[in-house]
């Protein structure tokens, strides 16, 4: 194990540079500039490529070429950089490329509050372009996880073939701990290699209808059409309606017949909980706080955590419905509930809901506070 003290900011750089990441294009902007600085030095340091670009668009456009070159790339934000970078996003699901993209959210919309925390960005990471797209969302919920999970995004983004989403709220990208971290071997042990197909008849997106594209680097000798259009298993454009219903179709399924490679959550005293809490990101850290004190006496509450937020883990939540009472169930987020709709849904029913959109953190005793609210606990 490495011991360290890191923020998750620079957890999420060490964990690109231990994923192998080759490039990194992006452009600073508040809260999610650490990661930006960090690797400035250590991916130059490591004969790896960093470039900022003078702006969003820019960085994005040139991660997604560094991509399709064969190098794992890379680009980190805020929101308002996100709203920037949709178009490319689209076109990182279209063309089928590999991207990572880190977004320490902020108080939102529009500038919002740049140097505090909230997380406003869940609908947006679900949808975060023009057009039917199945993304992954990731979200950690301890300072290790900002490292873990990097690790994961980049897994995962060379697995499916498309843009992964890295969701860090400011809390959890500036706050600075001491953590132990797998040794190095351990994690390269993990990492997974891009698919390439060597046949003479190479045809990029002619794969299984669960399947993502096979995209061979440029440059190594077998051309291949590219194209945010819609297009045909050659990759040139076509909007023929059977092909054009099998592309969207496929994107589609190579996500949802491998959901068990992608779903990721964590339970806490769920076994002999009599009330739930429902939470993600930072806010796990006070929730957890918060049922430890209230175990203290004799007050059994429990946490499920999605990881992976999107695809949510809709069947988990819905078994977990019929377990508790949904005056019982009580999500939290630092928003007006762009989870706890999704939640709903699942579990069929309306749980009770603490937000909290002053860009300050929910703490404990506000939990504990709102669970004695709800049933005198």
């Amino acid at each position: 194990m490495r011991k360290l003290k890191a923020s998750g900011n620079e957890l999420v750089a060490l964990g690109a540079l231990d994923a192998g990441c080759e490039v990194f294009a992006g452009y600073p902007i508040t809260p999610s500039s650490e990661v930006m600085h960090k690797i400035s030095v250590s991916f130059p340091a490591h004969g790896r490529k960093f470039i900022q670009m003078e702006d969003e668009i820019a960085a994005i456009s040139v991660a997604l070429g560094s991509s399709m070159s064969g190098k794992i790339s890379m680009t980190n934000t805020s929101g308002p950089g996100m709203s920037l970078k949709a178009e490319q996003i689209g076109y990182g699901h279209m063309a089928e490329i590999p991207l990572v993209i880190v977004n320490v959210m902020r108080g939102g919309p529009s500038t919002g509050l740049p140097t505090r925390t909230q997380q406003s960005d869940i609908l947006q990471a679900r949808a975060p372009t023009n057009g039917d797209v199945r993304t992954i969302v990731l979200v950690p919920g301890t300072t290790e996880e900002c490292y873990t999970e990097t690790i994961r995004a980049f897994n995962l983004a060379e697995k499916f073939m498309q843009p992964v989403i890295l969701l860090l709220d400011e809390t959890l990208g500036h706050a600075a701990r001491d953590i132990e971290l797998p040794d190095l071997s351990e994690i390269q042990a993990t990492l997974i290699k891009r698919r390439v197909n060597n046949k003479s008849d190479y045809q990029p997106y002619g794969v299984n209808d669960d399947e993502p594209a096979i995209l061979n680097p440029f440059f190594t000798g077998q051309p291949y059409h590219i194209t945010g259009l819609t297009h045909d298993h050659t990759g040139f454009p076509t909007e023929h309606p059977i092909l054009s219903q099998k592309l969207i179709d496929r994107q589609f399924k190579k996500i949802d017949a491998h959901l068990g490679e992608i779903e990721k959550f964590k339970k806490c005293h769920l076994d002999d909980a009599d009330y739930l809490i429902i939470c993600y990101g930072s806010v796990y850290l006070a929730a957890r706080d918060a049922i430890e004190k209230l175990r203290e006496e004799n007050q059994n509450v429990g946490i499920f955590r999605p990881i992976t937020l999107w695809p949510s883990p809709e069947k988990r939540m819905s078994e977990l419905a019929k377990k508790f009472d949904p005056q019982n169930i009580l999500v939290i987020e630092m928003n007006k509930g762009q989870y706890l709709r999704e939640v709903e849904r699942s579990m069929r029913n309306r749980p009770q809901f603490l937000s909290k959109v002053n860009g300050r953190a929910i703490s404990p005793l506000e939990i504990i506070e709102k669970l004695r609210e709800m049933h005198h606990v």
